[in-house]
């Protein structure tokens, strides 16, 4: 087997500088700001933060500086925590740690700004004052008075106008342009960050936001990098948006996200909403797990920050078309990810801040969030709107766009259930429904090509990310490579005796890319150290791998007779499979009547079990 190793991803961050962040960021403690962690042997056990259990079964190792969960399988170093439990890319993960520690970071490192990089930190500056500023606005002066009365008529609570840091810009030209100049910012960084616009005729610059209520945004930080503004009265466009900078791209941050990550890694479920207004709302009527996007659809971006969030997703969009339609586009882009996705029915085509407002937030959590239906559920009521159903040819066309859909699905009870429930909403026949389901079920299948997993093409995206595996008994060779790369991890002479006697002939790619990667580390001059190795990685299922491995105990002397006996029973494998292949192709012979075929089949099988 051959394994290529291509130079890791750490975006231009210096290997010193990970390394200092993995010395002055104990395993403990990182992992204690989250878990309470008891000592039991040379372990410290607690209750996985990244699945949902009763016993713990997530463990931390001190004098190897790693973590792992063997319910779930997530393990590596302090960084990877940190990247998991804050949903961060290794290089912002990295900075965070750097800053928090004092760790110079070089201009750039990481394909991101550097933490002192003055442009930035003027406008995190301006930001910050110009919020509090619109904030004092509204809720202090003459000018916000309008603006405070439209959101008491919208419920909004003062303890919520102040936890969000809404506020309000007057309509005028120059309100926050003098606060600016005043406090002496460079006006044309101030345009070139989104809060000042340039005059389109003459020279100069103008509030970008006028006569709005303003809504900031934050980073995951809790850094406000942006704003959004609504229109108070008539006007478009209703809401308007800092333009993107950098400090803020809006297919990366998603609004609310730095006050609703707590609930979302406790709870592994994201509610997703389509305006800041749904979100304040929600989060007064307890739903601590919402977010936003920013006034855009949802993007692959934001899927991939939300599926190393959570598990689950229960998309609360609008229930007018328009909305509907958003959220069968995103369930799509959400499964395409492997998570578990529900959706919020909101009748009569309100918002959910419409929603809260008239019925309640206890209702809303009840009838609308806990309630939401599965993705198949809503994709045969979203069907159901473009039909009459009480004309047969409304009847027929959405029997017809809707067996695909239910025809899909794995479970022969999930299908059963949603046939039964058409069948007696369009007083059909279950059986020919039944029937018709079949044959088209049995259609797709023969068109799934060789060697998929049925399983995961018939799920709906149903797989559980922190569903705990039931441990089964490993075949020898799967333990007898474990323990190699257990040994090596422990020992570069152990490494440098595999490389030479096996090198990357191991059966499983995983562990042939792994041993690879340990090769090239050792040949770096590179001091054993499991914590330090994993940030070489860079490749999730790889680390969760060799953080499961680090955890087996090994003996800590080796001899090569060990190594040998484990290298042997790794050779073993191939040559049992070609055994296996042989004696199937003797029965096919012999089935034939072609016995001379046969008989040679047997000799190449008795030369094999010599081998």
């Amino acid at each position: 087997m051959k394994v290529v190793v291509v130079a890791s991803g750490h975006g231009n961050i210096p290997e010193e500088v990970i390394e200092s962040v993995l010395a002055k960021h104990d395993i403990v403690d990182t992992v204690g700001k989250v878990v309470h962690l008891t000592k039991r042997g040379k372990y410290l056990w607690g209750l996985c933060p990244f699945h949902s259990e009763s016993t713990p079964s997530f463990t931390v190792t001190p004098d190897r500086g790693v973590f792992h969960c063997f319910g779930c399988g997530m393990g590596g170093n302090a960084i990877k925590f940190r990247m998991e439990i804050e949903g961060l890319s290794f290089p912002e993960a990295v900075k965070i740690m750097a800053e928090e520690s004092d760790i110079p970071m070089p201009e750039g490192a990481g394909g991101i700004q550097s933490a002192h990089n003055p442009e930035i930190d003027r406008l995190l500056q301006a930001y910050e004052w110009s919020a509090k500023f619109y904030h004092y606005l509204l809720k202090n002066t003459e000018h916000g008075k309008a603006a405070m009365d439209y959101l008491r008529s919208r419920k909004f609570s003062d303890k919520m106008i102040d936890q969000f840091q809404i506020g309000f810009a007057p309509d005028r030209w120059d309100t926050l342009l003098q606060f600016l100049e005043r406090r002496q910012f460079d006006l044309a960084e101030m345009e070139r960050g989104g809060l000042l616009s340039a005059r389109s005729e003459g020279k100069g610059y103008i509030d970008r936001f006028r006569g709005r209520i303003i809504f900031p945004i934050a980073n995951r930080a809790g850094k406000v990098v942006a704003f959004a503004g609504r229109i108070l009265g008539e006007g478009q466009p209703k809401y308007l948006n800092s333009p993107e900078s950098k400090l803020f791209n809006k297919s990366r941050i998603l609004y609310n996200l730095h006050q609703s990550k707590a609930s979302i890694r406790k709870t592994r479920q994201l509610v997703l909403f389509e305006g800041y207004g749904d979100v304040i709302s929600a989060w007064e009527s307890g739903v601590h797990n919402g977010v936003a996007t920013m006034g855009t659809s949802l993007t692959e971006n934001h899927a991939s920050m939300i599926k190393a969030l959570a598990d689950e997703v229960v998309i609360a969009y609008d229930g007018d078309r328009a909305g509907q339609a958003a959220a069968l586009k995103a369930l799509s882009m959400l499964e395409a990810v492997d998570l578990r996705v529900k959706v919020a029915v909101i009748p009569g085509g309100m918002d959910p801040d419409e929603f809260v407002s008239q019925y309640g937030g206890e209702r809303f959590r009840e009838q609308i969030i806990e309630s939401a239906v599965s993705t198949v559920k809503f994709k045969l009521i979203y069907l159901k709107k473009n039909h009459i159903l009480l004309e047969e040819d409304g009847k027929i066309a959405y029997v017809k766009e809707a067996l695909p859909i239910i025809a899909s699905l794995h479970s022969s009870t999930e299908r059963e259930v949603y046939l039964k429930e058409i069948a007696a909403e369009l007083e059909l026949s279950y059986e020919s429904l039944k029937q018709d389901c079949n044959l088209l079920r049995a259609s797709m299948q023969k068109n799934i090509p060789e060697g998929d997993n049925n399983d995961k093409r018939w799920n709906n995206g149903r797989h559980k990310k922190g569903q705990v595996q039931a441990r089964a008994l490993l075949p020898a060779y799967h333990a007898a490579e474990r323990s190699l790369l257990s040994l090596m991890f422990q020992d570069s002479d152990a490494a440098a005796y595999v490389n030479e006697h096996l090198g990357e002939d191991f059966n499983i790619d995983d562990h042939a890319a792994i041993a690879a990667y340990l090769y090239a580390y050792y040949a770096q001059g590179k001091p054993p150290d499991i914590s330090r190795f994993l940030s070489s990685l860079q490749d999730d299922r790889l680390e969760k791998i060799a953080a499961s491995i680090s955890m087996m105990e090994s003996p800590p002397d080796w001899s090569p007779q060990v190594l040998d006996d484990y290298i042997r029973e790794v050779r073993k494998y191939p040559v049992q499979r070609m055994m296996d292949k042989k004696r199937e192709e003797m029965i096919e012979a012999e089935k034939a009547g072609d016995f001379l075929r046969a008989a040679q089949i047997a000799s190449e099988i008795i030369a094999l079990d010599r081998q």
